[in-house]
């Protein structure tokens, strides 16, 4: 599903030059769940950044879904970043005016889907994050959980191959992040999604099959061993 092979990003120029990702490479399989963990400054955003394809890396190769990112065009990855990525933030980012229903239709206006068949579409993704019974409601008539969950819902709307969830437990409770996180494993199962989570919570990242810690722009460690405590992300 994704191959990382030997990326740098560089930020600045000249004699400004920062490094922050470093001969980086990195393989996940189709269907695996990993959390991405490590210290604040570490590299993981802007690692989730060039896997999302919202960046380019200064050297190195990235391949997802056996296509190489390298040469595309913009308009090329647009189109590979819609039909195979989904993502999720610790923000939400729904329209407050928009219905819940909205919300998870709204990147298929992109994608030229009609109206009744990306509404159909929305409706199936929210029914698959339990979200059934609230689809007409406006975010501001959601609790965060809730509001979580239309987000996650809005990633899968366009069945995506690999989801990119960058903190997405961050804004909630304990109760309700578990609660997330039970809803990520269970999409992860039913759907065979391949999901990258980046967390600072230890008993987040505990709970993903595989951790990847990241220090100083490198992957420090790689296993399914008991989670070390790494530091805030």
């Amino acid at each position: 599903m994704l191959i990382i092979e030997n990326v740098k990003k560089d930020f600045g120029q000249g004699n400004t030059l920062v490094p922050v990702l470093r001969d980086l490479s990195l393989s996940v399989t189709t269907g695996e769940f990993c959390a991405l963990i490590g210290p604040s400054g570490s590299g993981k955003t802007t690692l989730m950044n060039l896997i999302g394809l919202l960046d380019r890396p200064s050297n190195g190769a990235i391949r997802i879904g056996g296509t190489n990112t390298e040469k595309l065009t913009a308009d090329e990855t647009a189109t590979i970043r819609g039909k195979l990525i989904g993502f999720i933030f610790q923000s939400f980012h729904l329209l407050p005016r928009y219905s819940a229903l909205d919300n998870v239709a709204l990147p298929l206006i992109y994608r030229g889907i009609g109206k009744v068949q990306r509404r159909a579409m929305a409706a199936k993704a929210l029914r698959e994050v339990g979200l059934a019974d609230r689809m007409t409601h406006r975010p501001d008539e959601l609790s965060g959980g809730q509001r979580q969950r239309v987000a996650i819902a809005r990633a899968l709307v366009g069945e995506p191959s690999l989801l990119l969830a960058d903190e997405p437990t961050g804004n909630l409770d304990s109760r309700t992040a578990d609660e997330i996180m039970s809803l990520f494993l269970t999409l992860n199962a039913e759907l065979g999604l391949t999901v990258l989570l980046v967390t600072h919570d230890p008993t987040i990242a505990a709970r993903c099959p595989r951790r990847i810690v990241m220090h100083d722009g490198r992957i420090e460690d790689d296993n399914c061993g008991p989670v070390r405590k790494v530091g805030a992300a």
